[in-house]
């Protein structure tokens, strides 16, 4: 390998470990949570009083962060895994790919409006690009259908997908969607890794 290589692999691990540390500064439950922070810094994702909705919330790095920052507002985290109780944060644990199950997490809110969906679920990665992809888009997917079903008209979605096979395809799905699409990556985010989010906003009114 040459020093070039190297070196630049040593600079990536030591940003991905000083991201970890600003985590653990924190006091935050995952490295995760700078990513949500970064992107909230930049394009003024949580405010006061908003009600948001944690798709694949475990260990509940996002959770934790987004409850900081809603104040009065509502915040129901869901996950297949168990989480750790976080105070303001309603967890219910079940599998998002249950209708039943996200029927009963939306009603958590009791028919208020419901801001925010994000969702930062990553199923396990074999490294196979031809076994991840598919299972990758199966859970944005996922999460799509919650969104235009949770969400009033001026809500936001945010989703972890990755690039490669079947990014192109969910992208022009969600444009389809809703008005206003970004491609955001941040930079606690490895720049090796295909990993990027979509945010998007406002619904559009055939699809409420």
């Amino acid at each position: 390998m040459s020093r070039s290589k190297s070196s630049a692999r040593w600079l990536q691990r030591r940003r991905k470990d000083c991201y970890a540390e600003k985590a653990r500064q924190a006091g935050r439950r995952s490295r995760a949570a700078v990513k949500l922070q970064q992107m909230d810094e930049r394009y003024g994702l949580l405010r006061a009083g908003m009600n948001v909705l944690d798709l694949g919330a475990a260990p509940g790095g996002w959770s934790q962060y987004a409850v900081s920052r809603i104040g009065n507002g509502k915040l129901v985290a869901v996950d297949v895994l168990d989480m750790k109780p976080i105070p303001g944060v309603c967890f219910l644990q079940g599998d998002v790919a249950d209708r039943q199950f996200v029927d009963r997490a939306i009603d958590f809110f009791q028919n208020a409006p419901i801001d925010f969906v994000m969702s930062d679920m990553a199923p396990n990665i074999t490294g196979v690009r031809s076994v991840d992809m598919p299972k990758v888009f199966a859970l944005a997917q996922t999460a799509r259908e919650i969104a235009c079903q949770a969400l009033h008209r001026q809500g936001i979605f945010l989703v972890k997908v990755f690039q490669g096979e079947g990014f192109e395809q969910y992208l022009s799905q969600i444009k389809e969607l809703f008005i206003t699409v970004k491609t955001c990556k941040p930079v606690s985010s490895r720049q090796e890794s295909r990993e990027v989010y979509l945010l998007a906003g406002h619904v559009r009114s055939e699809n409420v």
